[in-house]
C-alpha cells in the first residue's frame, strides 16, 4: 500500500470515528488513531465512544470481521456531560487546558461554565481538577455508543479540535518568537537603561518582596479555602458511598498538565494524603 493509499484509508477511518478526542483509544486525537489503524499499528477495537456500533463500521470499511471492544481501552457507556461545581471550583483554568474542543470558558480566578452544546463527555477535564469539582454524569440515558452522539456532532467536535490544534500553533510559535525576542538583547538593553536611570537620578531600587510575600499569602489562603470546601464535599460523597471521580488512561499531555498542578500545590504548602498518592495511571 503506497503512502498516498494509507493517507485515504486514515481519512476514510476517521469520517467513521466519532470525534470525541477522548484519547481512550491510547493515542492523543482521533486523527492519529486513525492514521495507526490505517498503519496497522492499532487494532480497530479501541474506541470506546463508538462503540459496537463504531467497530461495524470500520470492520466493513476494512473487510475484517466485526469483534469486541478491548476492555482495556474502555466500555461503551451512555454519553456523559461534564459539570462543574461552581461552589467548588477555583478557576485555575486546567480543566479549558485540557478540553480537546474548547467546551469549556471562563479565566483565572474566575468561576468556569461547561457548554453543554459542544461537551463530547471525553472525561479530559476530570484529572487535572486539583479540587474533584467536575461531575460526569450520563446525559442520554439508555442510548451508548452511536446511538448516543450523532453524525453532526461529530464533525463539529472535530472542526472545533482543529481549530483549537491551530490557535495553539499560533500561540506557541507567538511565544517562541517572543523568547526569542528576548534571547536577541531585548532584556540586556532594557537593564541597561535602567541602570543609567538610577545613576542619572541616584534612585534606589524599591523592595518588592513584602507586596510579592503578601500576594502569594493571599493566593495561599484563597486556595486553601477551597481545597477545605472540596474536602468537605469528598466527606459527603464518602457517606453517600460516593468516591472522587478520576479517569483512567489520560493522554501524556493531560497528565503533565496534572503533574505541574501537583507540583505548585506542593510548593504551595497544600499537600494532603491525596497529593501524596501516585498519579493517575495511563
Amino acid at each position: 500500500m503506497t503512502v498516498t493509499d494509507i493517507k485515504i484509508l486514515a481519512d476514510r477511518i476517521e469520517n467513521l470515528l466519532p470525534q470525541t478526542q477522548c484519547t481512550k483509544c491510547g493515542y492523543p486525537a482521533c486523527r492519529p488513531y486513525a492514521e495507526a489503524v490505517a498503519n496497522g499499528e492499532a487494532n480497530y477495537n479501541q474506541c470506546p465512544p463508538g462503540g459496537a456500533e463504531g467497530i461495524a463500521r470500520l470492520a466493513a470499511l476494512l473487510g475484517k470481521p466485526v469483534i469486541p471492544l478491548n476492555s482495556a481501552n474502555g466500555v461503551e457507556r451512555a454519553r456523559p456531560l461534564a459539570v462543574i461545581d461552581e461552589q467548588v471550583c477555583i478557576g485555575c483554568t486546567l480543566c479549558m487546558q485540557a478540553c480537546p474542543v474548547d467546551a469549556i470558558v471562563g479565566a483565572p480566578k474566575q468561576m468556569h461554565t461547561v457548554i453543554a452544546e459542544l461537551c463530547t463527555g471525553c472525561d479530559l477535564c476530570v484529572p487535572p481538577c486539583p479540587v474533584d469539582c467536575i461531575a460526569m454524569p450520563p446525559v442520554t440515558g439508555d442510548a451508548t455508543g452511536w446511538d448516543a452522539w450523532s453524525q453532526s456532532q461529530a464533525d463539529a467536535a472535530r472542526t472545533r479540535h482543529d481549530r483549537r490544534e491551530a490557535r495553539l500553533a499560533r500561540e506557541r510559535e507567538a511565544a517562541e518568537a517572543r523568547a526569542a525576542a528576548r534571547r536577541a538583547g531585548s532584556a540586556p538593553a532594557a537593564q541597561a537603561t535602567e541602570a543609567i536611570q538610577a545613576t542619572q537620578t541616584g534612585a534606589t531600587a524599591t523592595p518588592t518582596a513584602p507586596v510579592a510575600d503578601d500576594a502569594e499569602a493571599n493566593k495561599r489562603a484563597i486556595i486553601q479555602a477551597a481545597l477545605e470546601r472540596a474536602r468537605k464535599k469528598k466527606e459527603e460523597l464518602a457517606a453517600k458511598g460516593q468516591g472522587p471521580l478520576n479517569t483512567e488512561r489520560v493522554s501524556a499531555d493531560v497528565q503533565a498538565q496534572i503533574d505541574a498542578a501537583e507540583a505548585r500545590r506542593r510548593r504551595l504548602g497544600l499537600t494532603d494524603d491525596d497529593t501524596d498518592k501516585p498519579s493517575n495511571p495511563r
